[in-house]
């Protein structure tokens, strides 16, 4: 199977594990060792930030204990191992790493388990084991840009099953496990440097983004040193680790207005309110330079968190332009409460928001 014109790059391969990753069946008892092309495969998409994921058949302690002895579990950032169905697995290996079924891939040597996951999940990608050694080369595997956060995501990703652990184990609510995490947003004009990883973050990024721009590296080089636009980026942290940059807001200046362009955050920190704390930044920012705070908002199949993540910060939809709606805050409202479960840090000295969490 290949790419369809214009689907998404692939974020995560899931594998099989028995005859697809390595040549034979744990559960016989074999002691199977890795394809060379599985290991050349895991090792080339790694670099380039696609997460691999495992869907077996067996029992799950003893395919650890596999992965382990063969120096595998590593390169994994969720494990599913079990006897239900492929296509279940998928589900929630994409549910754990928090990203579309449209950016995963599969790969079995069964056509049947192949058959049962394109069946029930068309939107997945599915390849037989005997393309292993050629799914680098696939355009879908190719991402556009590969950064240096790109070549870590692996590690990020399981620094965040640490964290889902942790808050499983947690006896306390839901705030109360936000607050114990310690988390640190970052907020800074993005610079050279940063111009691959915001690129790519336009081109990954579909779940939390207002409008689906794309920007390549030259606009967003024209935009960051423009005096009529502001580029800014967001990076998060906490006690587990580093997220790295995770957000990114392109905001217009126009005579009074503060037009939001362009708001987007990882899926990986969905669940941190990480948005509502960037947006609750904007607002006060623009409101502080006189200026009143607009945003734009395309409505996609996939982005309607974002809208109301937008309306608990205050913006109100007040006018259609084309197929984008056009958001406004109304300064004369009393302004929500701003999230206290993260201090934001703008780069020198802390803003009213940044004081220790609550």
């Amino acid at each position: 199977m290949t790419a369809a014109a214009g689907a998404p790059t692939v974020k995560c391969l899931v594998w099989d594990l028995d005859d697809t990753l390595w040549d034979g069946v744990v559960l016989e008892g074999d002691d199977p060792v890795p394809f060379p092309p599985a290991l050349e495969t895991l090792a080339e998409l790694d670099r380039r930030g696609i997460l691999h994921a495992a869907a077996g058949r067996g029992e799950r302690s003893v395919t650890e204990r596999h992965l382990a002895e063969r120096r595998l579990a590593d390169w994994f950032c969720a494990v599913e191992v079990g006897w239900g169905a492929k296509s279940a697995a998928v589900r929630r290996i994409a549910q754990a790493l928090n990203i579309g079924l449209d950016t995963i891939a599969f790969v079995d040597n069964d056509p049947v388990e192949r058959a049962e996951v394109a069946g029930e999940l068309p939107m997945v990608r599915c390849y037989p084991a005997a393309e292993v050694a050629r799914l680098p080369e696939h355009r879908e595997f190719r991402p556009e840009h590969i950064t240096a956060e790109a070549t870590g995501r692996r590690r990020l990703y399981q620094a965040e099953w640490q964290r889902r652990q942790a808050e499983e184990e947690s006896t306390e609510g839901r705030q109360a496990f936000l607050a114990s995490l310690g988390l640190v947003m970052e907020l800074r004009p993005a610079t050279e440097d940063d111009l691959s990883r915001a690129s790519e973050l336009t081109v990954r990024t579909h779940q939390l983004n207002s409008t689906g721009l794309t920007y390549d590296i030259d606009e967003l080089r024209r935009l960051s040193t423009s005096p009529d636009h502001q580029v800014l980026l967001a990076t998060l942290r906490d006690r587990f680790g580093d997220y790295g940059i995770i957000g990114l807001a392109v905001t217009a200046l126009v005579g009074g207005d503060a037009v939001l362009r362009l708001l987007l955050m990882s899926c990986r920190v969905a669940s941190r309110g990480a948005g509502s704390v960037l947006l609750h930044h904007l607002v006060r920012q623009a409101l502080a330079a006189g200026r009143r705070p607009i945003a734009h908002f395309v409505p996609t199949e996939t982005n309607r968190n974002m809208l109301v993540t937008m309306r608990f910060a205050g913006y109100e939809a007040t006018d259609t332009d084309e197929d984008r709606l056009v958001l406004t805050v109304d300064p004369e409202r009393p302004l929500p409460k701003a999230p206290g479960h993260m201090r934001v840090i703008t780069g020198t000295a802390p803003t009213a928001q940044e004081a220790s969490p609550r």
